[in-house]
């Protein structure tokens, strides 16, 4: 069963079928895409798409994504969830976006940090990295804030646009970890 989890401003739910529009607004968006590892889409089919590889990685223990909902609103403002998920070592990869009319206003620092509880209490993680491309400040700036230390670069590590980037990997440990 998909967990629902709830922030004092949020809902992080399943992503379904029809938050179709949602996903497309974010993704389609290439203020959102820009620093993501994945071309700006053109269809809804490539959010569908996008929605069945979220269903298809919890189902096989691979990864949870949830959709971020505004508590009493129906869309989604962006997704957010582990991916990279290593049970047997415990640890995952966090991975977020949110729709750009949410930004600056405590939306991804409200759900990252619950998610990194849920992922240390729920998910017995030890773990949770996040690669993210040296240029994103933004996404610099809200996981320090939440106590993520910089590891390092991994260089060449991501095509964006047919061009290659570096990223920085961070990662913050839960109590069995440090």
């Amino acid at each position: 069963m998909f967990p629902v989890i709830e922030t004092d401003r949020l809902v992080l739910r399943e992503i379904t079928d029809l938050d179709t529009e949602s996903i497309f607004d974010c993704f389609s968006n290439e203020k959102v895409t820009r620093y993501y590892g994945q071309e700006t889409f053109e269809t809804r089919e490539q959010a569908r798409h996008l929605i069945a590889l979220f269903k298809q990685n919890f189902v096989e223990n691979r990864g949870i994504r949830w959709g971020i909902q505004i508590k009493g609103e129906e869309k989604l403002i962006g997704t957010i969830g582990f991916n990279a998920w290593s049970p047997k070592h415990k640890r995952a990869e966090i991975g977020y976006e949110l729709n750009p009319e949410y930004w600056r206003k405590g939306y991804a620092t409200e759900a990252i940090a619950r998610i990194v509880e849920y992922g240390f209490g729920d998910m017995g993680l030890t773990r949770i990295g996040a690669v993210v491309f040296i240029e994103n400040e933004g996404s610099h700036q809200v996981l320090t804030k939440l106590g993520f230390q910089k590891e390092g670069v991994l260089r060449n590590y991501m095509y964006q646009n047919g061009v290659l980037h570096d990223t920085y990997v961070y990662s913050i440990l839960g109590a069995a970890g440090c």
